[in-house]
This record gives structure tokens, sequence and C-alpha cells, in this order.
């Protein structure tokens, strides 16, 4: 490949090292929250069509029921094993509402796209296309903002 391709020379190896392990952590991470997604969008999916069906016809209404037991459980399982390092693996409230507050950002992503999608295409599509938009902004906000690494303090006994 040439010299192109070559590493910077003024970074050491440790550093190249380093930098690469943090790049492949992060996508790690981003696998593993978007297999969570998955659990998720499954659990969000079917209380939206089951709320549409049985509970309401607002679009509104049936995707922030879904959101919110789906966000609930999507605290849980990113506490444990996504971010685990960084939560302990312990659950507590400020994390919690510092969580689904951060994911109201999520939220109101999708509805507004779930919303503007359905004028052009079917609902199932339009939800799809609205918990894609979703994982975007979900992402970013956890990994940034919720679950970033912080200081352990004196002894390792940092908190979250």
């Amino acid at each position: 490949q040439g010299p192109m391709s070559q590493p910077p020379s003024d970074s050491s190896l440790p550093q190249r090292i380093m930098a690469a392990l943090r790049r492949r952590v992060l996508v790690l991470k981003a696998m593993s929250f978007a297999s969570i997604g998955v659990v998720n969008t499954l659990i969000d999916l079917c209380l939206f069509l089951l709320s549409l069906k049985y509970l309401t016809s607002s679009l509104i209404v049936a995707n922030v029921l879904a959101w919110t037991v789906a966000v609930t459980g999507s605290y849980v399982m990113n506490s444990f094993i996504t971010f685990a390092a960084e939560s302990g693996r312990r659950l507590n409230w400020r994390a919690y509402t510092t969580f689904v507050a951060s994911q109201i950002l999520g939220l109101l992503a999708a509805t507004a796209t779930l919303v503007l999608a359905a004028k052009a295409m079917p609902v199932l599509y339009a939800k799809l296309l609205a918990i894609a938009a979703s994982f975007l902004v979900n992402f970013s906000i956890s990994h940034f903002v919720v679950f970033r690494k912080r200081d352990a303090g004196p002894a390792g006994g940092g908190k979250s």
C-alpha cells in the first residue's frame, strides 16, 4: 500500500495501539447497544402495535407508551452489559432518571419521524424508520453523557 498508509511518525507504537483499542471498544459497545436495541425494538414495536389495536388510535400515545416500557428495559440491560464497566453493574435512580431524560431526545426524534413518515408510507415502515432515527440519537447520548467514564476517586469507589 505504500508510504501514504503509514501511521503518523509522531505517535509511538503504544499510543497507536491504545487508539486502535479505543476504536475497537467503541465499535463493540455500539454493537452491544444495537443488540440490546433489537430486543427493545421488538418490545417497543409489539407494544406500539398492540396499543394501536386495543388502546388508542393515536400514533403519539401508542409510541410514548411503548417507549416508556422499552426505555426501562434498555436502561437495565445496558447497565449490566454494554456499560457494565461504567455503571459497576448497578442500577440507581439518578442514573435511571438521567438515562430516561437523555432518551427523551430519541423519543422526540422517533415520534417526529413516525408522524412525518406515516404520511408517506405504511405505519409499520414509518415506525421502523423512527426506530433507526432514535438509535442514532440514543447511542450518542448514552455513550457521551449517561455512561461516560467517571473518575474512580480514592480507593476506586467512585459514584455514578
